[in-house]
């Protein structure tokens, strides 16, 4: 069990709270004039996580705060009295009996991923299995190519989608076009690094592990979340150039390798923040893969 001072605990605290509030700022901007934007504002309504609760910052498991039992945490859920008196810490175990398989499933899937090579021939062909045949699509959002050269970009490849969360809003003409059928119940077998989808939910997960993972790293994950977004958006059929996206034209040789290099990246910051979350949580020797 670490011992945080109470001068040391706050100025973390208050180091998150301005860099939580520094990322979120447009898109609280956004919500207060009723604006949306198709890339930036993507992780607050598919992960429903409000920038409140990313602004909240938790010291993550095994560690102990200092002189904290005056301090509002003191009520919130999941913190309890430390050794030291007058000091307060994650109730780990509490949590750990009261969610067992909710966090077992976490473990599974952040060990499971990480321990397997990551696949990198998809070239961000969801999206575009997304709207194939389809006149009516999920973002009000022009094709940068069209509908007939978009659908014909898709028959010319092979769908390679291993995420359920992708692959459930295929098209009807686009599901029996992959190579794979995600199931949720697949999930923990399919799921591997170099998925964009599989990257981002890292910050969801480390959001269901709440104080167990440390702010920082809760942050980390999601500026992760938020770069794989980008370039999902870049890759995918619709023109982002009015959002200052400018596009990742994956249907050419150039456009392929840009993306294959991008998405390397994200793997290895990805299984990094997986292997920091694991070790955040369980201790470093519980989190080897």
């Amino acid at each position: 069990m670490i011992l945080l001072p109470e001068s040391d605990w706050r100025a973390r605290e208050s180091a998150h709270a301005e860099r939580a509030d520094a990322l979120t700022a447009g898109h609280r901007a956004r919500a207060s004039r009723g604006e949306k934007h198709p890339v930036e504002d993507f992780l607050f309504t598919y992960y429903s996580y409000s920038p409140a609760t990313l602004r909240r910052w938790h010291p993550g498991a095994g560690v102990e705060l200092a002189d904290a039992a005056g301090d509002p945490r003191a009520g919130w859920r999941w913190y309890v009295p430390g050794r030291r008196p007058g000091s307060l810490t994650v109730d780990r175990s509490g949590m750990e009996r009261e969610k067992r398989s909710l966090l077992a499933g976490v473990e599974r899937i952040l060990r499971s991923t990480a321990s397997r090579p990551g696949r990198f021939g998809c070239f961000g062909l969801h999206e575009w299995a997304m709207v194939y045949h389809q006149e009516d699509h999920r973002h009000p959002v022009p094709l940068r190519l069209g509908q007939a050269a978009t659908d014909a970009v898709v028959e010319a490849h092979e769908l390679r989608c291993t995420h359920i969360d992708a692959f459930r809003f295929f098209t009807p003409d686009a599901v029996p076009l992959n190579r794979h059928a995600p199931t949720r119940e697949s999930q923990p077998q399919l799921e591997q690094p170099g998925c964009l989808h599989a990257g981002m939910d890292v910050y969801k997960w480390a959001m269901k592990l709440g104080p167990l993972v440390p702010g920082e790293l809760l942050l980390d994950a999601f500026e992760l979340a938020r770069d794989i977004r980008l370039l999902d958006m870049q890759a995918s059929p619709y023109d982002m150039r009015p959002w200052g996206a400018e596009p990742v034209r994956i249907e050419t040789p150039e456009g392929k390798a840009e993306y294959v290099r991008r998405q390397r990246r994200f793997a290895e910051r990805s299984n990094e923040l997986r292997l920091r979350i694991l070790e955040a949580w369980l201790g470093r020797a519980s989190a080897r893969p």
